[in-house]
């Protein structure tokens, strides 16, 4: 029963931070994303993928894999240099931000 218990918790935990994010700073926090993503997130370039409307913990993941440069691939290493100094609370922030857009 405790190993149910402790393995609810962990699987609930990206839930849990997604919770956490607070869009009003998000939208703050964006202003740098706009200049690919749009001003809404939803970005004018055909090669660059929209944010508004994702799932939040999606975008939380690849925000940290892009911090961690885990995440690789076709135009990653772009965002290598954007995500290296967001704090798990930004990443947060901004999640909950494009996610209710």
């Amino acid at each position: 029963m405790k190993k149910l218990i402790a393995l609810s918790i962990i699987a609930l935990s990206p839930m849990m931070a997604s919770a956490a994010g607070d869009a009003a700073a998000g939208q703050g926090k964006s202003l740098v994303c706009a200049s690919c993503h749009g001003q809404d997130g939803k970005s004018m370039i055909p090669t660059y993928p929209n944010l508004a409307g994702q799932n939040a913990a999606y975008l939380e993941g690849a925000l940290q894999a892009y911090r961690s440069q885990e995440r690789t691939g076709y135009q990653a290493a772009l965002m290598y240099g954007m995500a290296a100094n967001l704090s798990d609370q930004d990443i947060a922030d901004l999640a909950a931000y494009y996610s209710s857009k």
